[in-house]
């Protein structure tokens, strides 16, 4: 790192979007728009397996600089 020159912080989010197979049942695009006009941007959506390795919720992340 050089003198004097800046690190950016983010702090983050994460957002849960229950699935109905690849299929979100809630809007995610919805989710997404409301989440970036508050000043977010997302990052990545993380799929969450339960026990039977069935995907059934989504975990959206978000990062803004704090």
């Amino acid at each position: 790192m050089l003198r004097g020159e800046l690190i950016n912080m983010y702090k983050y989010t994460y957002i849960k979007s229950k699935a109905r197979g690849l299929i979100s049942k809630e809007d995610h695009r919805e989710i997404i728009d409301k989440y970036s006009k508050d000043g977010w941007r997302f990052v990545t959506a993380i799929p969450l397996p339960s026990g039977n390795n069935v995907i059934t919720e989504f975990d959206l992340v978000f990062e803004k600089e704090d």
